[in-house]
């Protein structure tokens, strides 16, 4: 299987400005995930997605260099994940390179187990999904078997159930996205989709979890550093 791998890496960052550039330990950000997607064998080709020039030398530095400047529009606020990633895509056909599917990874979550992306390379083919994610289970009292939504001044169980589950061992395994990777079949993302109708998955450490988005995040990221 033929899988392209997209770093997207916007200049505009906010909570954390110039985040993807910033030193973490004696590095860029964005350059984890570059060593990280290099190290995989299961990827055929990696690039980085950005807009910003000062990104771009350092990607090429960290032995990723951009063949692309990613279009302002395409690099705001409001500018979607799977915008980017199509955008990458029909690049690369332009070329007449074409991909099975699509491996994105977040400079963002930039601590991955070795291996970590062949292994979840190998789960999705083995599933036979439209797409795979990385997770982190869901603690048990946060479990959507145990949470409530507002409904008219009264209070309902979030799943719609009538009555609600009253042990935690009756509970079903619930899992939230940690934002590490996701794999989507080329297919799916030109149907205008992410993930399809059949998602796979793969638990992540999480000793190794952090997703940066603030400064409190970035903190988070260097102290994971001095332990892994």
């Amino acid at each position: 299987m033929k899988i392209l791998a997209v770093i997207p890496a916007r200049g505009g960052s906010k909570g954390v400005p110039r985040k993807n550039i910033k030193l973490l330990g004696n590095k860029p950000l964005i350059e984890f995930t570059i060593d990280s997607a290099k190290n995989a064998t299961l990827l055929t080709e990696i690039v980085v997605s950005t807009d910003d020039d000062e990104i771009a030398i350092a990607a090429e530095l960290a032995g990723c260099k951009p063949p692309f400047i990613r279009p302002t529009n395409l690099a705001q606020d409001h500018s979607t994940s799977i915008e980017v990633v199509q955008h990458a895509v029909e690049f690369f056909e332009k070329q007449n390179s074409f991909f099975d599917a699509v491996c994105l990874l977040q400079p963002t979550s930039p601590f991955r187990e070795n291996g970590f992306i062949d292994k979840a390379i190998e789960k999705f083919i083995e599933s036979d999904a439209d797409s795979l994610i990385s997770v982190l289970p869901v603690p048990h009292q946060y479990n959507p078997h145990w949470i409530f939504e507002e409904n008219n001044g009264t209070l309902k169980i979030a799943t719609g159930e009538e009555k609600i589950i009253s042990r935690r061992q009756d509970l079903p395994n619930a899992f939230h996205r940690d934002g590490s990777i996701y794999i989507t079949k080329i297919q799916t993302l030109k149907n205008g989709s992410f993930f399809g109708n059949k998602i796979a998955y793969i638990e992540s450490n999480a000793n190794f979890y952090v997703n940066i988005d603030t400064i409190t995040d970035w903190e988070n990221a260097e102290k994971i550093l001095t332990i892994i």
